[in-house]
């Protein structure tokens, strides 16, 4: 891929540009007429990231204070700065390309290219906003995408919290490493074919009735301190569905999940027989959990905003940050009787791959193409189309189609191509016969209400955030989000696409 103008040449622009160049010159040689426009990637978080070290920024309050456009300028200023620096390094090392013309991102032609495809993408009715549960960055507080996460390894809490059950004498025994999404909780998930037990386990004198899996009764109990315990029942995970529970942290998150279906045990495909054989469940935050919640119809719950800090929905946590919240969180689960065990536990967590902060899952409002609607027909063109190797058909690419959800193509951020999509003004939901999505900056000037000249207009924000569209008796208006597409493989999926 193209190289982001973030800084100066390094080893692997250079090795990429030489081995373009090696190929252009080859081609050229033999007689072909060759396109030889070096290209450059100058939108999008890397940039932004960077200006904000510059300006001593730490947060999106920051960027707002110092004034959109004021900062829409210095990103414009530092890619632009950067690019005529790479250009001066890869001439240095001898590259042959015509550095009087790049392709550059900023350029209204590569914008209105990504206007135009996303507009044939909603043509065909695929576009829609929606929630789902999406890898949040919170120091940048904005959606990134799964290839964006970078993945260390971290010590997290470990804990064994006892749900306990409302009809019944006894507790559900969970076991998470992130104690925060338990504010969430909406379900329990047991896996259908495996066997749980009911035990009476026997520490100081006092006896606790509880449910594992069967293989995890051992571990957990000894994880618990417990002395002795004894299996009184057994059952399949079926036979727990329907049981109730009540939310462990009621008191301290009086908005908790309690609507109809929630605090309820389900079967999910994703429980394994580990730790114990029960999973806490929140669809506001996990992907899989969002994923089932649906299915189940359960709304989900998220009491932390894009910061990563909870809302006035989190209740005694509310204005924490979720991490901080740990500690707390465990506090009051012990003080109330509830917390089996607690211990620490490193494992693989995903980061941001441009400032490096753990990332945290939330459920939220964001713009997709539904890549999972058209799948089939992407296949067949796999089919269809003449690869070599043959083998990266087969692997890899085939793979990635196969597995890729619906693409989330919304960033909240300011540094890229603002979403032409414009809805009602002032709607709280709206539908794909709602949108108007624009093409062009002809297209744009034609149908704004606001007198402008197609050749000057500046694409990016906030220069379009003003724009208005009436049609109909209906004012529309424009999204807030970016559009944060990759140089060239991600315009050319969506020309297919359309």
């Amino acid at each position: 891929g193209p190289p982001y103008t973030t800084g100066q040449m390094h080893l692997g622009t250079a090795w990429n540009k030489t081995l373009k160049d090696t190929v252009i010159r080859h081609t050229r040689m033999k007689g072909h007429d060759v396109t030889d426009r070096p290209g450059y990637d100058m939108h999008g978080l890397p940039i932004e990231t960077k200006v904000e070290q510059e300006l001593g920024f730490e947060t999106k309050r920051d960027i707002e204070e110092f004034g959109m456009e004021n900062f829409i300028e210095e990103c414009r200023e530092f890619a632009v700065r950067n690019r005529e620096n790479m250009d001066e390094d890869f001439q240095s090392i001898g590259a042959w390309m015509d550095w009087d013309d790049p392709y550059q991102t900023v350029e209204p032609e590569y914008m209105e290219s990504a206007w135009w495809a996303l507009q044939r993408v909603h043509e065909r009715g695929l576009v829609e906003q929606g929630k789902r549960s999406i890898s949040q960055c919170p120091r940048c507080e904005t959606a990134i995408a799964n290839n964006e996460v970078e993945y260390e390894e971290i010590e997290s809490p470990s804990i064994y919290v006892r749900f306990p059950l409302r009809d019944r004498e006894g507790s559900l025994v969970i076991w998470t490493t992130t104690p925060w999404t338990i504010p969430a909780n909406t379900f329990i998930a047991v896996g259908a074919d495996l066997t749980y037990q009911e035990v009476e386990a026997t520490k100081d004198g006092k006896t606790d009735t509880l449910f594992l899996a069967e293989s995890t009764v051992e571990d957990a109990l000894s994880r618990g301190r417990y002395e002795d315990y004894e299996v009184v029942d057994e059952y399949a995970g079926e036979e727990l569905v329907g049981w109730e529970y009540d939310h462990p942290l009621a008191e301290e998150v009086p908005e908790h999940p309690s609507f109809e279906g929630a605090g309820e045990v389900y079967t999910a495909e994703y429980v394994e027989a580990d730790r114990t054989g029960l999973v806490h469940s929140a669809p506001g935050h996990g992907q899989e959990d969002f994923e089932r919640g649906e299915e189940l119809g359960l709304e989900p719950f998220c009491p932390v905003g894009g910061d990563g800090v909870y809302t006035e929905a989190g209740g005694k946590y509310a204005d924490e940050f979720v991490r901080d919240a740990n500690d707390d969180i465990i506090a009051d689960l012990d003080e109330k009787g509830l917390l089996l065990a607690s211990e620490t536990h490193e494992h693989s967590y995903g980061h941001c791959w441009r400032c490096d902060t753990p990332i945290v899952f939330l459920a939220t409002d964001q713009w997709f193409i539904r890549i999972t609607e058209i799948k089939d027909e992407l296949l067949d063109n796999i089919d269809d189309a003449e690869w070599h190797p043959h083998s990266a058909r087969e692997g890899r690419f085939r793979n990635f189609v196969e597995e890729a959800p619906d693409w989330n193509v919304s960033r909240q951020r300011y540094w890229g191509i603002p979403l032409p999509i414009w809805v009602p003004e002032d709607a709280e939901t709206y539908d794909a016969d709602d949108l108007i999505v624009i093409g062009t900056r002809e297209e744009l000037a034609e149908r704004v209400d606001q007198e402008i000249d197609p050749a000057s207009i500046d694409l990016h924000r906030p220069s379009v955030d003003d724009l208005t569209i009436t049609e109909g008796g209906t004012t529309y208006e424009r999204v807030p989000d970016v559009f944060d597409v990759w140089f060239d493989s991600s315009v050319a999926s969506l020309g297919t696409i359309g």
